[in-house]
């Protein structure tokens, strides 16, 4: 905010109710508070009479209600304002000695034409700043900052783009212009989250610190149409808020006079109007909920939903399968899991509607489905169908593919109820029932909030008190302060409770209609109350900003809001060193890097965690897990004990141990052993103080779809592709057509061709990429067959050569077995039998060639060398242990050659026998005729007749 802004919000809070105190400093979000710090204090009353500091601290003026403190020495100084009449409360601020002294500030620019970002990056100095990067509306540095950044760069600072989830580096290509360094980006929406970090470089013994950002496609507010109408909630009624879970920043807020709308955490912002005639009067200051999506802005009035988006603002009823009236809520998800595995062909829902007895969810682009009714719940809990079962409500789980339903059970219904849950798995498409039962009266509500964590769990609250139940359930409560005070009303003027935030470090607030704040930690069962920030009559909300910080938003009478930082671990601190609450341990340490993991067939997951504490406490780290039963653990500790501390580390491996091969089921095999697991690591024991709660993590052990395969020296990327036609002779096909084929060459597809001559040998290098590139090569067993159904070609090794036992499996023995399948499916790792064993297969012919390659055996292809050809391969992994993805690729190979000709001498040889054949069958007829000529020469050519004597 600017001074002006600043001066107008003071004045509104201080105008009323209780007098507050507060403090603040010029680095954002608190994050450099220490002895260089210049620390802001300001006094909302008109009982003020000077300031109560420690004597190592200098106040500028100790008289005035807003002025600055130095504080010289790091620690814990007590600071309070002194009135005339009942005392304030005292804070104890920690002041820090670190030499973290600077901050990174960044502007994004878009270019969609290449869909990229350009982050231009600085250096500056909190203390030095100009007042526009303070607010963080400057475009480009100050004088002061371009000497800083300059000065940097000359020492070798170069900053950096480290991405969260996909874990990629993207730096500088260009040399610093006017103290500003430009990095480019691609706009992404699944790797979101960045930070920007530099070298370990300093300038007067001082470091910049780490700055974390968002940074996804840029969003669009929806624009305020002139002659709109607005709309609300109900005269008189606290503020009502809904943000998207993976993007913090976009937030829409009602009020009872307007509805305003965000992309930057209300640093600008728009209102939400509706056009005149869509919505009576009554119907616009009605509103009961508010969901914002993808898909637009919806809001819930008068058991209505409605959707408001660039296209306009829609009634949604029957025409969408939603029923046109009777709705009584909707939930959108609270944590963000960008990335998830699921087995079911559907995208997961984007939120949930309910009436008393239906649940219906949202998919993307406006389509609603009906996921179950009351009657089918009885059904499937096995309920009395005489018995009343109502919908109580309905939330989204910690689990990214998770949804829970509360229900009211009751069949005498006059004065208590029970409420059950079942969760619904949007993978599985199963209801299970959850050990959770509570007892409240008939006319209770109760509001539920799953933490993130990776066994369920979850706070319920009603107007005075929170009920926990952590550990999938199995410790359950209600939240009580230290002196056992379990209704909050009490401890706050008997206000009712508000607003229950928590952010991803475990750190609970519960705000109450009259601003009074208490904290608390997941898995912990006490509350204390925070020191008061705001007054009593203050229309405020208490959000989480995109570098993970909280912040206050006040909806102001005037019908504007603003925001304003809140240190929530400094009032955590401060409170804690009155109570004398203590974290157990020193440090909790471990190398889990992502949120998410992916472990394929025959690969495991190595992780350490290290917890050091005070000896004779007894501390360890606990390893829970939620999901199937896929994954085996072991578990190694080591332990080192010195003076009067103790390290423990745990080291935990997951992986699977299960042999795909030779399985009649193996498809059925692979479905039950994928799934999503969630894990997390937390200290056996912990308080409010600690500032990390625990570290909740994915495994998801199946396909990874951004994996593939590709052959080395192969590119569809780095060649001119072009298109040609060829013929395939008949006779080299494999099915024998009575016609010779024609084939089409399509070089997008197919990549450009290797030329080889048809005299080399060619083994192909299979090498295994993911979205981050190239991983290695791959030495599994893998098999290759042309497309088009050529079959002239062979392979240089046969089985008795490659070790085979007994026959091995060829393309021509699984065609003939699996007859039924086309080329491409008959044979693969669902069917694979090596041929290494006496144990099965029959001895066989073992000089046929082995069709089988891998980067070990030698084996090649070589090719025929009567003639030349193009052949378009498919090579498939073999190995049914190698990954549960279907692997393939595809490359062509065109030979070329020579066709040799005969020999001279092998030439001359032939016609010399041919010729001596010939003249011998001549001399022979010769003397066949001569002997045949003579016969006929002296031999008379008639008999004499003979006389006969008497």
């Amino acid at each position: 905010m600017s001074a002006r802004e600043v001066a107008v919000l003071l004045s509104w809070l201080s105008c009323c109710g209780l007098a507050v105190w507060r403090y603040s400093s010029n680095s954002p979000n608190y994050r450099i508070f220490s002895t260089r710090s210049t620390i802001k204090l300001e006094y909302e009353g008109t009982l003020f009479t000077e300031w109560s500091v420690p004597e190592i601290c200098f106040v500028l003026n100790k008289s005035s209600p807003r002025t600055e403190l130095r504080c010289s020495s790091p620690g814990v100084h007590a600071i309070k304002p002194i009135v005339t009449g009942p005392d304030e409360e005292e804070r104890n601020l920690f002041v820090d000695s670190s030499h973290t002294c600077f901050l990174w500030y960044y502007r994004v620019r878009h270019f969609f034409n290449n869909l990229t970002q350009v982050i231009s990056v600085w250096v500056y100095d909190p203390e030095n700043a100009d007042p526009d990067e303070l607010l963080g509306s400057a475009e480009e540095p100050s004088i002061n900052s371009i000497v800083l950044s300059t000065q940097m760069a000359t020492l070798g600072q170069k900053p950096t783009i480290h991405t969260i989830l996909k874990r990629k580096t993207y730096v500088s290509n260009e040399k610093m212009k006017k103290g500003t360094w430009h990095i480019m980006v691609p706009m992404t929406r699944d790797d979101a989250l960045k930070e920007i970090r530099g070298n370990q470089v300093t300038f007067q013994d001082c470091f910049i610190a780490d700055f974390l950002i968002v940074l996804t496609f840029p969003l669009l507010t929806i624009p305020e149409i002139p002659g709109s109408l607005p709309i609300s909630s109900p005269r008189g009624s606290q503020l009502m808020v809904s943000w998207d879970a993976c993007v913090v920043a976009s937030v829409v807020l009602v009020t009872d006079m307007e509805t305003f709308q965000t992309n930057d955490s209300f640093r600008t912002w728009t209102r939400i109007r509706v056009p005149p005639g869509s919505l009576s009067d009554a119907e616009r200051r009605s509103v009961a909920d508010v969901i914002v999506s993808r898909d637009g802005v919806f809001f819930l009035t008068n058991g209505v939903l409605y959707q408001k988006s660039f296209r306009g603002f829609l009634k949604l009823g029957r025409i969408l399968n939603l029923p046109n009236g009777g709705i009584i809520g909707i939930s959108s998800r609270k944590w963000c899991w960008v990335k998830y595995l699921s087995k079911a062909k559907e995208r997961r829902s984007n939120f949930a509607v309910w009436t008393e007895n239906e649940v219906y969810l949202e998919y993307i682009l406006l389509k609603f489905t009906r996921l179950v009714t009351t009657t089918e719940l009885k059904n499937i809990l096995n309920l009395s169908v005489t018995a009343t079962l109502t919908i109580h409500s309905v939330e989204y789980t910690g689990h990214p593919l998770e949804i829970a339903v509360f229900l009211s059970y009751c069949t005498i219904c006059t004065v208590t109820k029970k409420i059950f849950l079942v969760i619904y798995n949007e993978d599985t498409k199963q209801w299970v029932s959850q050990e959770f039962t509570l007892d409240a009266p008939i006319d209770s509500v109760f509001v539920p909030y799953f933490i993130f964590s990776a066994l369920p769990g979850l706070i319920l609250w009603n107007k005075h008190s929170i009920y926990y139940c952590y550990h999938n359930f199995t410790f359950t409560g209600i939240l009580q302060t230290p002196a056992g005070h379990g209704n909050l009303s009490m401890l706050s003027n008997d206000s009712i409770i508000h607003e229950v935030f928590i952010d991803y470090y475990g750190n609970i607030l519960i705000k109450m209609e009259n601003n009074v704040i208490f904290h608390s930690k997941i898995n912990t069962r006490d509350v204390v109350k925070l020191h008061l920030w705001t007054n009593n009559t203050t229309r405020a909300f208490i959000l989480l900003s995109t570098s993970g910080y909280t912040y206050f938003l006040y909806a102001l009478d005037n019908g504007t809001i603003q925001i304003q930082d809140y240190p929530l671990s400094l009032e955590i601190r401060s409170v804690a060193f009155t109570t004398k609450d203590k974290c157990p341990y020193m440090a909790f340490h471990n190398n889990v890097a992502r949120v998410f993991y992916f472990l394929d067939k025959g690969e495991t997951l190595t992780l350490w965690t290290q917890i050091i504490y005070p000896e004779n406490t007894g501390l360890y780290v606990v390893v829970e897990s939620y999901g199937p039963k896929i994954l085996e653990e072991s578990h190694d500790i080591s332990f080192e004990a010195a003076f009067g501390h103790c390290t423990k580390t745990l080291t935990i491996t997951f992986y699977q141990n299960v042999d795909y091969e030779g399985l009649y089921d193996y498809f059925e095999m692979q479905h039950n052993n994928t799934g999503l697991v969630m894990v997390q690591l937390r200290p056996s024991e912990y308080s409010k103080t600690c500032p990390i709660a625990q570290k909740v993590f994915q495994i998801a052990v199946g396909c990874d779809d951004k994996k593939f395969i590709a052959v080395k020296g192969f590119s569809k990327k780095e060649c001119h592709h072009h298109d040609f036609s060829y013929v395939i002779e008949k006779s080299y096909l494999r099915h024998q057509p009575s016609k010779n084929l024609k084939v089409r060459y399509i070089g997008k597809k197919y990549g450009c061709p290797l030329r080889l001559d048809f005299t080399e040998k060619f083994q192909p290098v299979i090498q295994l990429f993911d979205d981050n590139g190239y991983v290695k090569d791959v030495g599994a067993n893998f098999i290759v067959w042309e497309i088009h159904g050529r079959d002239d070609y062979s392979f240089n090794n046969t089985m008795a050569q490659s070790g085979c036992l007994h026959e091995a499996q060829t393309w021509k023995s699984m065609i003939e077995l699996n007859k039924h399948l086309p080329l491409e499916e008959v044979w693969g790792p669902e069917n694979y039998i090596h041929c290494f064993s006496y144990a099965m297969g029959k001895p066989g012919d073992l000089d046929q060639p082995y069709e089988i390659i891998n980067s070990s055996n030698g084996n090649h292809i070589f090719w025929p060398l009567g003639h030349s050809g193009m052949y378009v391969f498919r090579v498939k992994i073999l190995d049914p242990n190698y990954s549960f993805c279907n692997l393939t690729a595809m490359f062509a190979i065109e030979t070329f050659g020579l066709i040799p000709s005969p020999s001279v001498y092998l030439v001359a040889a032939f016609l010399f026998v041919l010729m001596l054949l010939f003249f011998t069958i001549l001399i022979l007829s010769y003397f066949q005729y001569v002997k045949i000529y003579r016969q006929y020469i002296y031999k008379p050519l008639h008999n004499p007749r003979k006389h006969k004597k008497n």
